[in-house]
C-alpha cells in the first residue's frame, strides 16, 4: 500500500447530518396536552390533506412532529419554509435551477399552509399569503411553466395562475378550490389538464387566496358575474375552444352552480361540495367561521345569505351539462349520503359518481389517481371523446 493510500485512509470522510425532528406519535394522551388550536390544526389538516395542498412529505411529517413536541403551527410551518429558502440561495446558478423550483414551491406551500388556522384577514396573515405567492411566482418564472393571471371584473380584479396546456391545447378548465385550500393548493389537477392538452385556470374566486387577501374581493351576491368574467377570460383568450370547470370542496358546490347557468361550460365536476351549502351549521367551529369570513363579515346570518345564492341543484339555461362527482367514501364533511342527495338533484341526465371507498375529503389521499380521472374525463368530454373506462 502506497503512503498516500495510507493517508487517504486515515482521513475520515465528511459526514454531514440534516436534523430533523421526525415522525412523532399522536396518541390522545399526547395531543391532548397541547393548545386547542394545536389539537384543531392535527385534527383538521391529516398528512394527506397537506401533502394535497402541494406540502412536501417530508416537510408535513415534520412540521406535525414539532407541533406534537409543543411548536405552534404557525411558526413550525414558517420555520421550515426558511430552510427551504436556505437552500434555494446554495444552490448553484445553472445547474441548481431545478432545486430551486422545488424549494421556492416547498417554502410557498409551507407559507400557504403556516396561515390556514388564522381565521381572521389580519394585516400578518396578508403579508404571509403575498409572500407564499411571491415564492410560487418566482418558481413559475424559471420553470416557465405557468404564469400569473389577473381577471378584472366590475369590483375587484381576481387573482390566478394559468398553466397552458403542453403541446396544441384543444380545450380550457377552470379550477378552483374551497373555504380553505385555494388555487395554487389544487395545482397538481391543473399540472394534470395541461399534460392532456387543457389550459388550466388555476383561480382564486370571490372570497379565496390572494383573490380575497391581496385584492379585498370577497363573495357577496356579485360573485356570479365575477365567474363570468372568468369564464370571459378563457373564451377571449381561445374562441370556439370548449371549457370545462372543476371545483373542490365547497368550490365544488360553486361550480355546479355556475354550469347550470352559463351554456360556455361543456364539463363539469364537483369534488367535494354539498347540494346546499347554507345548511352547514355553527357547530362545524373553524369550518363554519372560514365560511363566514369568506364573505368579509362577522354576521353569520349575513354570511348565510350570500351562501343561499350557491344552488347547486338549481335548473338552468345549460341543465344537461356533462357531471363527474368524485367522492371519498370515508369524508368526515360530506356523507355518501349527502353526494347522493347532490348526484340525484343535479339539473343535468348526463352525470356519474366515482366513490374512492376509503378516500377522504376532496380524496386527498389517492392525489393521483383523483387528478387523472378528473383530467381524463374532462379532456374526454371536452373534446367529444368516450368516457374513460373506470376499473378497480
Amino acid at each position: 500500500m502506497s503512503t498516500q493510500q495510507e493517508v487517504a485512509e486515515d482521513r475520515p470522510a465528511p459526514v454531514v447530518t440534516l436534523d430533523f425532528v421526525g415522525s412523532r406519535t399522536e396518541t390522545e394522551d399526547v395531543t391532548s396536552k397541547l393548545s386547542v388550536e394545536s389539537q384543531a390544526a392535527l385534527r383538521q389538516f391529516s398528512l394527506e390533506r397537506m401533502t394535497g395542498y402541494g406540502v412536501d412529505y417530508a416537510d408535513a411529517v415534520e412540521v406535525r412532529a414539532r407541533v406534537v413536541e409543543g411548536q405552534d403551527w404557525r411558526s413550525a410551518a414558517t420555520e421550515l419554509a426558511e430552510v427551504c429558502l436556505r437552500r434555494v440561495e446554495s444552490a448553484t446558478e445553472v445547474a441548481g435551477t431545478p432545486t430551486r423550483i422545488g424549494y421556492l414551491r416547498r417554502a410557498s406551500a409551507l407559507l400557504r399552509m403556516s396561515q390556514m388556522m388564522m381565521l381572521c384577514d389580519t394585516a400578518e396573515r396578508r403579508q404571509i399569503f403575498a409572500r407564499a405567492a411571491e415564492l410560487y411566482a418566482q418558481a413559475a418564472a424559471l420553470s416557465a411553466d405557468r404564469v400569473r393571471v389577473t381577471v378584472k371584473t366590475d369590483h375587484s380584479p381576481l387573482a390566478g395562475w394559468l398553466i397552458p396546456a403542453r403541446g396544441t391545447a384543444v380545450a380550457s378548465a377552470l379550477v378552483i378550490g374551497g373555504v380553505e385550500g385555494w388555487g395554487m393548493d389544487f395545482d397538481s389537477i391543473g399540472e394534470a389538464l395541461a399534460a392532456r392538452g387543457v389550459d388550466a385556470l388555476m383561480l382564486d374566486g370571490p372570497g379565496q387566496g390572494e383573490t380575497r387577501l391581496t385584492h379585498n374581493h370577497y363573495l357577496t351576491d356579485h360573485w356570479r358575474d365575477a365567474y363570468g368574467r372568468a369564464v370571459d377570460f378563457l373564451a377571449e383568450r381561445s374562441p370556439g375552444r370548449p371549457i370545462g370547470f372543476i371545483g373542490n370542496s365547497m368550490g365544488g358546490s360553486v361550480a355546479m352552480a355556475v354550469a347550470a347557468q352559463d351554456t360556455r361550460i361543456r364539463a363539469c365536476v364537483d369534488n367535494g361540495g354539498i347540494h346546499a351549502p347554507w345548511h352547514v351549521p355553527p357547530t362545524m367551529g373553524t369550518f363554519f367561521s372560514k365560511m363566514v369570513a369568506a364573505c368579509g363579515t362577522e354576521d353569520p346570518d349575513r354570511a348565510m345569505n350570500v351562501w343561499k345564492t350557491v344552488t347547486p341543484l338549481a335548473d338552468g339555461p345549460n341543465a344537461g351539462y356533462p357531471l363527474l362527482v368524485v367522492q371519498g367514501g370515508k369524508d368526515p364533511m360530506v356523507s355518501n349520503d349527502l353526494a347522493q342527495i347532490l348526484l340525484r338533484g343535479a339539473p343535468t341526465d348526463d352525470k356519474r359518481m366515482v366513490v374512492f371507498s376509503d378516500g377522504n375529503h376532496c380524496v386527498y389521499n389517492h392525489k393521483h389517481d383523483r387528478d387523472a380521472l378528473v383530467a381524463d374525463w374532462v379532456r374526454a368530454r371536452l373534446c367529444g371523446l368516450p368516457s374513460p373506462e373506470i376499473t378497480n
